[in-house]
């Protein structure tokens, strides 16, 4: 056995990142070297989570205002409009949101035909951005006014609603249509694995993976989120050696996640190039050293933006959050 060897840490690259619409993005990352059987486990691990876990936001409620003579029920088409109530919801369905805000947030269409009403018309609080403006929603072929208001979530995975509840309330002329919330900005997700033999002629392995999304996240933004999940699964499992019972309620003590901080390299977080540059010039190479740092000691770096040190506050609360709420 060579006790010289040098043991090579996994390192995660971005090879292609493309952009081919505001609905359509594409990643391709590989991570090597790893060991013969690693890339099957992290990769059908990581495409799952990537798949189920990672937050969107979508509208889920529609309410369409002053159409109680319109006699309304889910397929109707209401007078001066081309598209039928549920053709309305259906587009609704498909526009892209992001937001960082949770709870339930209020948009709303106010729009005087003859137009053709699309995402742009949309007014949304500050907290949710719209991915594509253009997204069409309905066409007013006539002088008629559009009078919509809509419930804005985020969560994830998917959220079926009871059509009993869909309605016309005639006390408040109003129409409330129920849309059934696809979250996932991941659209779809690909890994393969590439075998080699190192200079020592032991099997290796490269694990290449593909992210495709709508917009709603970027693909090295998903992977970002679904890494952080992942890791936040098997938290609970480091603590099973101070119990004596496997059923007992086991509750992550902050010494074994410093033990993971401490082996989770920034190169390892999806920061960009320049974040990734700007703080191993600081030697900060571990997430443990980047916990010691507060936002004055960040804006005392070289070549650290706004932006880069908002981003890297974000995750350092999100660390902080998981301490005290575990």
């Amino acid at each position: 056995m060579n006790d010289n060897k040098i043991i090579q840490i996994p390192e995660l690259k971005c090879v292609e990142s493309r952009t081919e619409s505001k609905r359509f993005h594409y990643g391709r990352f590989t991570l090597s070297p790893l060991r013969h059987g690693q890339a099957n486990t992290i990769g059908s691990a990581i495409r799952r989570v990537l798949l189920s876990e990672v937050e969107g936001t979508c509208i889920t409620h529609v309410i369409f205002n002053n159409i109680a003579n319109n006699r309304a029920n889910e397929y109707s088409v209401l007078k001066g409009f081309t598209e039928s109530i549920n053709e309305i919801g259906m587009n609704l369905k498909e526009i892209v949101l992001r937001s960082d805000a949770y709870g339930f947030q209020k948009g709303s269409i106010h729009g005087v035909g003859p137009k053709k009403v699309t995402a742009q018309d949309i007014m949304m609080p500050p907290s949710v951005k719209i991915i594509d403006p253009t997204q069409h929603i309905v066409t007013i072929n006539s002088y008629m006014t559009l009078d919509i208001s809509l419930v804005i979530e985020k969560g994830r995975g998917y959220l079926i609603h009871d059509l009993k509840k869909e309605g016309i309330d005639f006390r408040d002329d109003t129409f409330v249509s129920y849309i059934d919330a696809a979250f996932a900005p991941v659209q779809n997700v690909n890994y393969s694995i590439h075998s080699y033999k190192n200079e020592e002629n032991e099997m290796q392995e490269i694990l290449f993976l593909e992210i495709w999304t709508n917009g709603g996240l970027t693909p090295k933004e998903a992977l970002y989120e679904a890494s952080r999940n992942l890791i936040d699964f098997f938290l609970p499992f480091l603590n099973t050696e101070n119990s004596d019972s496997l059923n007992e309620n086991i509750t992550p003590d902050l010494s074994f996640r410093r033990k993971i901080y401490d082996q989770l390299y920034i190169d390892q977080l999806c920061f960009s190039t320049k974040i990734d540059n700007c703080l191993k010039r600081a030697n900060i190479n571990t997430v443990s050293d980047l916990l010691n740092y507060s936002k004055e000691d960040l804006m005392k770096l070289k070549h650290l933006g706004e932006q880069s040190i908002k981003e890297i506050l974000e995750f350092i609360e999100y660390i902080r959050k998981i301490e005290i709420n575990p």
